[in-house]
This record gives C-alpha cells, structure tokens and sequence, in this order.
C-alpha cells in the first residue's frame, strides 16, 4: 500500500475536457473558425543576416491547424519596396493570390509562440478590421506602443497610444509590420496607391514617412481599419546597442 493514499474504487470518465461542455467548445471553436480556410502567405524582409533569437521564436509559432503556410524571404531590399514587391508576386500567383491573409514578420521581431492564432481568431472576430497587430514597442528605454494613431481623432494622425493593460484591442490609424496580419484582399483594392509601401525620405516633395504609414495614410482614405492586440506581446530586438544595451528585447 502506498503511504499516504487511501484505498477506493474509482470509475472513470475517459470522453474527455472537450465533450464535457460541447456547448462551450464548440463557441470557442467558432471563435476560432479554424473550420475555415485560413491560409497565410508569411512575407519576411531582411537586408541580409537575422538575429538567431528572432528566428528562435519564429521557429516557435504555431499556425492555424491544417491550413495553407508560405513563407517568403525578401532580401537585399528596402524594406517598402521588399514588401510591395512580395505583395506584387503574391497577387500575380494564381492560387496564392486567392488565399485569405498575409503576415508580415519583420527581421528583429520576436513574436510569441501562439501570436499567428491570436491574430487570426482576433480578424474572424472583427470584419470591419482590414489588419491587426501584434503589441510591440520602439527600441530604447523611451519606447512608444506601436499603436499609432487616435482615431477619435477627425484629424489623421499618427500619435502613439498607450496599449491597453488589459489586453484587449486597440484600434488606431496605422499598425507597423513587425508582426501584423493583413487581410488579402486589402491589397486587392485597386484605389490605393501603389507601391503600397513607400518610405518618404522628404526628397520628393511627399513629406517624411515610413513605409506603414505611407500605406495607412492611403488605406484610411477608402474607409480601411486596423487594431493592436495587446495580448499579443512581440519583442523588438535590438542586437548591437543601437538603442541601449547590447542584446536588448524592447
């Protein structure tokens, strides 16, 4: 007899977690709708080298169960023409360009393991959203949400926004792309202006912008919308010290 069990007679329920409350299984399943097709054409730039803890997490994420995966690597570009040129060859591919989302995952981003099904289930949950993000910071001891923008606002704008503590969704102007899932066919939308992505150096009499933002100043004008999930924490690397510390995730 072992010391410190008592003797019984025990009857077991082998039908499981999941069958005990089909009801409340099935709503998170539907909440899920990974009964639908969810395929994800993943685009990742980069000017040559990734940092080895950014791919550490990328080799972590979990994608929606039996669904369509393409990664894309786009190197040795700038990082507007990298994603417009990406995006370019997706819509002229005859099947991917029928898939449903395109992920963006930038070369010093570390998101985490589940981030793909949060931002998936968060984009079956709300239609009006064309992209929602992942919640990730600027480099530095200074850094500001990437949640740019108050919408309650009637005067566009890109401030940053404090995230929600809670977690929940944040909904803003413009999302950055270190960790953002899009809906296909937002670029399908023949009205805005291409190349989507367009990094304004002020030289051309355009201003100043990244390349997000450029495409979210367009977007906005046909009635597009974008959140940050901030449940969705994704670091944002900083390898050599440019912003602090050496081997800092911000």
């Amino acid at each position: 007899m072992l010391v410190g069990v008592k003797p019984s007679l025990i009857i077991q329920d082998f039908s499981g977690e999941n069958n005990k409350n089909l009801k409340g299984t099935h709503a998170r399943l539907m909440r899920g709708g990974s009964w639908r097709k969810q395929r994800i054409v993943c685009i990742l730039p980069a000017a040559d080298l990734v940092p080895a803890k950014c791919v550490l997490s990328w080799w972590n994420l979990a994608f929606p169960p039996n669904q369509g995966v393409v990664k894309i690597l786009a190197l040795g570009m700038e990082v507007g023409d990298a994603y417009s040129s990406a995006i370019e060859g997706v819509l002229a591919h005859p099947d991917l360009s029928q898939w449903e989302y395109i992920l963006t995952v930038e070369h010093d981003n570390a998101p985490p393991s589940d981030g793909v099904v949060k931002l998936v289930e968060q984009m079956e949950n709300h239609p009006e959203f064309a992209a929602i993000g992942g919640l990730y910071f600027t480099k530095g001891a200074s850094g500001v949400a990437q949640i740019w923008g108050d919408v309650r606002d009637p005067q566009l704008n890109f401030r940053p926004q404090p995230p929600d503590p809670n977690g929940g969704l944040v909904e803003c102007c413009g999302t950055g792309m270190g960790f953002t899932l899009y809906r296909m066919s937002l670029f399908k939308d023949e009205r805005i202006k291409r190349p989507w992505f367009r990094t304004l150096n002020g030289k051309d009499g355009q201003g100043v912008g990244t390349q997000d933002l450029t495409m979210w100043t367009e977007a906005r004008k046909y009635g597009y919308r974008c959140a940050i999930d901030c449940s969705c924490k994704t670091g944002h690397y900083d390898l050599r010290g440019d912003f602090g510390p050496a081997d800092m995730m911000y």
